[in-house]
């Protein structure tokens, strides 16, 4: 016993031995200047490695956490599942069993009811755009049939240009009195009862451009200001 006692004070006195003679040979290490540098760039590492254990140990607690929450979750949803299964096979005899008419009635009433609006939604009419009657250009020929005292007036491109902008405006004006007063803002809203107030009678029964043609197309020529 004696001498097994010694051996252990041994082992111990030489390691302590060795770990001061590691320590002492770390301290000349670090005093010269070559591997000073080397040696905080280690420290830094190893506060780097410390900062990212810590970081890892606290993600495993968290994670534990949460396999305990999801095993509470599994055993209730287990323990639900075996009362569910044990009420299914264990129904009271008097209570009233399900008839085939029950199951089947809210399908055929569900499908009576879509075989009724299928129909009310063909019978809305979709709303076509309102077309607005434009006046026609003049061709070359009925510019030829106009009198040649009057083609010295106007050429043929300035009729035209003429119609264009009577159309233009035209358009302009029915698009505005067809638009809904709820998008319109404050100065279309004026136009629009000014457009109103302008309406007549005769207006409304000719459309928005009449059903005058064009001038050179009526049968007797136009008479101009001036003329006789």
């Amino acid at each position: 016993m004696v001498s097994s006692d010694l051996e252990d004070l041994c082992f111990h006195i030489n390691m302590k031995i060795s770990t001061i003679k590691k320590t002492l040979q770390l301290r000349n290490i670090g005093q010269e200047p070559s591997l000073k540098s080397m040696l905080c760039k280690i420290g830094h590492e190893m506060v780097l490695l410390h900062d990212l254990l810590n970081k890892m140990e606290t993600e495993v607690q968290q994670q534990e956490k949460l396999k305990d929450l999801l095993k509470e979750l599994q055993k209730s949803a287990e323990r639900d599942q075996n009362e569910a299964q044990h009420l299914r096979e264990n129904i009271p005899a008097h209570l009233p069993k399900p008839t085939q008419s029950c199951i089947t009635g809210p399908t055929v009433k569900c499908e009576e009811q879509t075989k009724v609006v299928e129909p009310e939604r063909a019978k809305k009419p979709t709303k076509e755009p309102r077309l607005i009657k434009e006046a026609p250009l003049i061709t070359a020929e009925e510019f030829e049939s106009v009198p040649a005292y009057m083609k010295g007036r106007l050429t043929y491109d300035q009729i035209n240009a003429v119609v264009q902008e009577v159309n233009k405006a035209v358009v302009g004006k029915y698009k505005i009195l067809h638009q809904p007063l709820k998008s319109m803002n404050a100065a279309v809203r004026n136009l629009y009862h000014r457009f109103l107030e302008e309406e007549t009678k005769d207006t409304k029964a000719l459309g928005p451009v009449g059903n005058l043609g064009h001038p050179c197309a009526r049968s007797q020529p136009l008479q101009l200001a001036g003329d006789s």
